[in-house]
Formats: C-alpha cells, structure tokens, sequence
C-alpha cells in the first residue's frame, strides 16, 4: 500500500507536489520579501527567516491530512476498502498502509518548501533531531486525522468541510506568521488553545533555537494527540463504524 501511494504521489506530482510549493513560493514573495522586509526582527531574525519554519509546517499539515482523506474517500466510493477489509490483512496494516501515504506526502513536501526557501534567505538548523521528530509526529498525526475525516464522510463535501473550516482557520492562527509573544496576555492564553500552535513552534525550535512555548509542551501534545488519533482510528476499524453498511 505505501509503494502504491508512492507511485502514485510521484506520477501525479503536478497535483500532490507541485499546487503546494507554488503557493508556499507567493507567501514566501509576498509576506516574506514585500511585506517581510518592513517588519522589525522577531527574537533576532528576520521576519522571513521567522515564517520560514511555519510555513514548512503548513505545507506539511495540508499535504499529509488531504492525501490521506481523499485517499480513503476514494477507496470507500470505489468499493475497493472491501476487499481490503474482507482479506485476512490486519487492521492496523491497513492504517499504516493509508497513514503512510499521507506522512510520506507530507515529507516529500516538506522537504521540497525547505529548498524553496533557500532561494528567499538563509539559515542555518539548530537541532535536527528535533526537527525531524516534530516534522514526522506532525505528518502522522494529520495523516491520522485525515483518515478519520474520510472514515465519517459520506459524500465528497464530508472531506472538504473539516480542512475548510477546522483545518484552515487553525493554521493560520497557529504562529506561522507571527509569535504570541506580540499579543496582550488574554491573547496569548487564547492562542494556547490551539494544537496546530505547538507543532510550529516545535519545528521552529529545531531551525531557529527560539519558540514560544516550551519544547517538552510541544512534544507532549504532539505525541498526546497521535495516541488519541490512533486509538480512535483502530476503534472505528475495529467497530466497523464508516466502513460497513
């Protein structure tokens, strides 16, 4: 399943790979040299080398959750999750099988904005360890969460809502253009509420060495949310729930 989705990442890499490093390329323009290059230093840097990390991470976020919903979609409105869930495959091969694609969408991605950025500025990476760990808890856990989405849709408006309404508005307001630390107090403990904040900030330590939260916070979302998204996506494998009629 994972060579499969591979293949298919690849053959149609105008669509899984090309649509994200483009857009990323006009923030990285637009915020970064027009507007970026008015802006005072944040904790040291430039605002574009600032946004760099986030904006990594939001490609990361939006290319493993829509590969792995509409992946799972598509094999619900095909039928072809029947022959999967009737074959002694276990269930958690199959997850893997489908969370795979999605964390290695993401990573193709990632690493593809990252030397895009190298043509906008320069920096160099802190802690590697910690932006690779960051890097693929994030990818796994969209991956997880895209799965759900697709597990519950009942029609193609069911994988478009949660990434247009949900998805969208918390990554924006997740720190990629911006620290917390430029807010009033109310603000801030507003913006603790939101997960995709500690993902960022997680990765921005391991490039830059700076975040607004502290980093054993970040990773103890990270890795709470993938065990919540796990246990959930075996459960309704394991129920049936979305799968059987």
């Amino acid at each position: 399943m994972m060579r499969r989705e591979f293949v298919r990442i690849i053959r149609i890499w105008s669509q899984t790979l090309l649509p994200p490093v483009v857009t990323t390329s006009l923030y990285f323009v637009v915020f970064g040299t027009f507007i970026g290059s008015q802006l005072p230093p944040i904790h040291g840097f430039s605002y574009i080398q600032f946004i760099v990390p986030g904006l990594i991470m939001m490609g990361v976020i939006t290319s493993a959750y829509s590969n792995t919903v509409s992946t799972f979609y598509f094999a619900k409105w095909m039928r072809t999750i029947d022959e999967i869930l009737v074959s002694p495959t276990p269930d958690w091969v199959v997850i893997t099988g489908f969370v795979s694609g999605g964390v290695l969408r993401g990573l193709l991605v990632g690493i593809l904005v990252l030397i895009v950025s190298l043509f906008f500025t320069h920096f160099q990476i802190v802690n590697a360890l910690v932006l690779i760990a960051a890097l693929i808890l994030t990818s796994v856990l969209f991956s997880f969460a895209g799965l759900i989405n697709g597990i519950y849709a009942k029609g193609f408006d069911g994988i478009s809502i949660v990434p247009t309404f949900v998805l969208t508005p918390l990554t924006y307001l997740g720190g990629i253009f911006y620290s917390i630390e430029q807010f009033p107090q109310f603000w801030q403990n507003v913006s603790l509420a939101n997960p995709i904040l500690y993902m960022v900030n997680a990765f921005r330590y391991g490039f830059l060495g700076i975040s607004d939260v502290p980093l054993w916070i970040c990773f103890s979302v990270l890795i709470g949310f993938n065990l919540v998204c796990t246990f959930v996506a075996v459960y309704l494998f394991k129920k049936g729930i979305g799968l059987k009629n």
